[in-house]
This record gives C-alpha cells, structure tokens and sequence, in this order.
C-alpha cells in the first residue's frame, strides 16, 4: 500500500473504536460502499493492521499492577556479534513472558531499555522482578520500575485506542 488514503483512515479510525464492526455498518458509517470497504479493509488488513485485540478490563481479570520498566542497559560499544546476542537474548525472554505487553530500545532519562507488564499483586510483580534480574540482570547496569494500581481511582484515562482514532479523525 503506497499510500493511505482519506477512506483508509476512515476505516481504520472506525476500526480502531470497534474492531467487531461489519463491513455493512462500517459502510453506512463512513457513507461507501460495503464492498469498497471489504476490500480496502483486506487491503489494510495485509499492509496496515497488525492485528486485533481486545482491551480488558484489567481488575475484572484480576490483574492490580501495571508497571513500566525503565533499564538502562550496558553498552557493548564496537562489538557488533555481543550486541545481536544480547539483543537475541532479551528478545527471546520477554517473547515467553506472556504478562509483558510490550518491550524493547527506547531513549531518554538515561535508559535505553524499557517494558511494560501487568501483575496480579505485588507478590506476583516482585517474583516476576526476581526471575527478570536472576535471568538478565547481567545485561544492564540499572533498573527502575513504576507501579501503578490498576484497582484504585487513580485511572484518570484508561487504556483504549479509541482515542486515537478520535485524533486520526481529527487531523484529517
């Protein structure tokens, strides 16, 4: 897909709300027709989307914490093989921690590394901590965590994309 176009975003913008959508009430929605947008969403599909996925209610699940973890990683400056082995090497465990949302190279405040976890209690976020620092703690030469209580009142926005497609939407 070269380039996206006023209806794509539409589309996406729509999707991004509510991904169950038919192709007939997105149709109506954005005011084309149903094909046109079964075959521009199969076209996003392939380019564009990277998948679907619902957004939970995280306390509902019984998870309490949300913590982002900021590492500052050691440099291995000039050693390009030590680098990728590293770089392989954290990969393949966050890829198997299933409670870890989303990890990898960041920058700013010092660190480089980051990831973003969900917990069911303290005791749950601390062993997962532990095993972390046991498992690659000989990768990086500082580590901080931000905890946040998912059960409290301190939520002011949750998570959703949907305001994201509010702003797609609205830079169109």
């Amino acid at each position: 897909m070269s380039k996206l176009k006023d209806i794509d975003y539409k589309i996406l913008s729509e999707l991004l709300k509510n991904s169950k959508i038919s192709d007939r009430k997105l149709a109506k929605k954005i005011g084309v027709s149903q094909p046109t947008v079964t075959r521009r969403r199969a076209r996003l599909e392939k380019e564009v989307i990277d998948g679907y996925t619902a957004i939970p209610k995280w306390e509902k699940l019984g998870y309490e914490i949300l913590a982002f973890s900021l590492v500052k990683a050691k440099e291995v400056l000039g050693w390009k093989d030590k680098t990728k082995v590293a770089h392989d090497r954290g990969r393949k465990w966050l890829m198997k921690q299933p409670n870890v949302l989303i990890g990898g190279g960041c920058r700013g405040m010092g660190v480089n590394s980051f990831m973003i976890s969900v917990h069911k209690s303290y005791s749950d976020f601390d062993s997962f901590m532990v095993r972390y620092n046991r498992e690659l703690g000989d990768m990086f030469s500082d580590s901080q965590t931000i905890i946040v209580n998912l059960g409290g009142n301190q939520i002011l926005k949750p998570l959703h994309l949907k305001y994201l497609a509010e702003a797609i939407q609205a830079s169109r």
